[in-house]
């Protein structure tokens, strides 16, 4: 993120949004935008973006971007949807950015392929009548896509019933299957059901005819991990035989990547938040009985609201309720809840209305998103973890993970920065688990210390780095996991 003007945060955005005034530049057209025409708006002062097949003329909001302009500038005039993705997908643009619309980018004419290396569907073309040419070249595209998907496609599914229960049985040949792995909701006579492989995904989505006794009976996910064998058990309302599981939805036994199925919702209940520090909270959400959900270790959710009419979605990484200090996971931590550490902006759109929240009230939460492997740290010895404020959030079920189920760690490490002693989150449950396992250590830095404060202070450097980072052993094998406001990550990194 970059300091913005007085004047252009995200409040002063939706509501210049709503002010009437022309931001696509149109007076209210829209227009269908070539590849040609698209290029030629790439400057700061006329500047517009493709994403997803719609033009915006982004030029209003340079000066609102909490990234700044520069990252806008890198996709101007051009299809930007794979920047996009890479930097803030779960973001809703549609919502940001709607009274900035252009139009749609202008469909390229697909030519005829010439030899006979491509004479497959042109012959399957010639045999269409004119009209029905483009619904049948659609049809046909995507019958390759399937196809071509066979090859790497080894789920299946099927389902079983008695009186009272229904039984989904998908069959993944996935070996090491856990619960982290597996995602179901069943909402408003829906049925979604998830099955994560690395970067891929499966899917079992039906609708209209499922009429489960969701908000009463628990749905219950068995999983036999060693052949990959995933169970998926939930109650009928009436005690009647269906002919039909339901009805399939458009993405129904699909196996595509996850970034593609854009992100899943469901509405979880506040049932607590509690006081960590002056300016931060652990928020305490329940998930529906009906959801069978487990953030992996290392993996952030995304938290969406309405506000002033506009919905504003920003992510989170779940923590446990406390540090377990017997290395076990809280007997009652059964997955039914997720724990958020927020820090609450005096000045922050999003956090201020989280805070204004009452008990019993609802938030949209997403799927899991996050690429880091826990693989990284059961092949380590020395783990090192730096992080700055709330950057600590990762670090929680990452120390829990580490020092719990990984054997051959020889150091375990937290150095955290903050501005002042006030600032350090979980300052007496960290120092009570040095004491309890001999292999972890943690160094508090302060960049704002007190007279008082005799630990070190500055900011993140090298010289602070060498004097903590160091090998338990001449070739051990070092993790280094870091987290905190983009400034402090980046010069870590560097």
């Amino acid at each position: 993120q970059v300091p913005l003007k007085p004047g252009r945060s995200l409040m002063d955005w939706i509501r210049l949004t709503k002010s009437g005034k022309d931001l696509a530049g149109l007076k209210g057209k829209l227009i269908e935008v070539t590849e040609d025409e698209l290029a030629k708006h790439n400057k700061k002062e006329d500047c517009w973006i493709c994403i997803r097949g719609f033009v915006y003329n982004v030029t209003p909001y340079m000066e609102y971007h909490p990234g700044g302009e520069d990252e806008l500038m890198k996709a101007a005039g051009t299809d930007g949807t794979d920047l996009f993705d890479q930097v803030h997908r779960w973001v809703n643009y549609e919502s940001m950015l709607k009274e900035c619309l252009v139009g749609r980018m202008a469909v390229k004419p697909i030519a005829a392929p010439k030899g006979e290396g491509c004479c497959i569907y042109s012959v399957f073309l010639q045999q269409i009548p004119e009209d029905k040419t483009i619904l049948c070249m659609r049809t046909f595209i995507k019958s390759i896509y399937f196809f071509s998907s066979l090859c790497f496609l080894f789920y299946s599914y099927d389902w079983f019933q008695t009186d009272s229960l229904i039984t989904i049985v998908i069959y993944t040949k996935q070996k090491d299957m856990n619960a982290e792995l597996v995602i179901v909701d069943c909402q408003d006579k829906r049925l979604r059901g998830e099955i994560i492989v690395d970067d891929h995904s499966y899917l079992v989505e039906v609708g209209r005819y499922c009429n489960f006794a969701c908000e009463t009976f628990p749905l219950l996910v068995n999983i036999a991990e060693k052949v990959g064998k995933v169970e998926i058990i939930l109650k009928k309302k009436d005690n009647i035989h269906w002919k039909m599981l339901g009805q399939p939805l458009e993405h129904h036994n699909t196996f595509i990547k996850c970034k593609d199925r854009g992100l899943f919702y469901r509405k979880c209940k506040l049932v607590s938040k509690m006081e960590v520090t002056h300016d931060t909270k652990l928020f305490c959400l329940m998930l529906p009985k009906s959801t069978h959900l487990r953030v992996p270790t290392g993996q952030h959710v995304y938290l969406k609201q309405i506000i002033a009419g506009t919905e504003v979605v920003k992510p989170y990484t779940p923590v446990l309720p406390f540090l377990p200090l017997d290395f076990k996971e809280p007997s009652h931590y059964d997955g039914a809840h997720i724990y958020l550490m927020i820090k609450i902006y005096s000045c922050g759109l999003f956090t201020q209305a989280l805070d204004d929240l009452q008990i019993g009230t609802y938030i949209s939460v997403s799927n899991p998103e996050g690429n880091f492997k826990k693989s990284q740290v059961q092949t380590s010895e020395d783990l090192f973890l730096l992080a700055a404020g709330t950057g600590f959030t990762p670090m929680v079920k990452l120390l829990n993970f580490a020092l719990t189920e990984v054997s051959c760690l020889r150091i375990v490490k937290l150095i955290f920065f903050n501005k002042t002693d006030d600032d350090i989150l979980w300052r007496n449950q960290l120092e009570e688990l040095v004491l309890k396992d001999e292999r972890f250590e943690v160094q508090f830095i302060l960049s704002q210390p007190t007279k008082d404060w005799v630990g070190k202070q500055g900011k993140i450097s090298s010289s602070l780095l060498s004097e903590f980072v160091k090998r338990s052993r001449k070739d051990s094998k070092v993790l280094i996991c870091i987290c905190g406001p983009t400034p402090f990550a980046e010069q870590g990194v560097q």
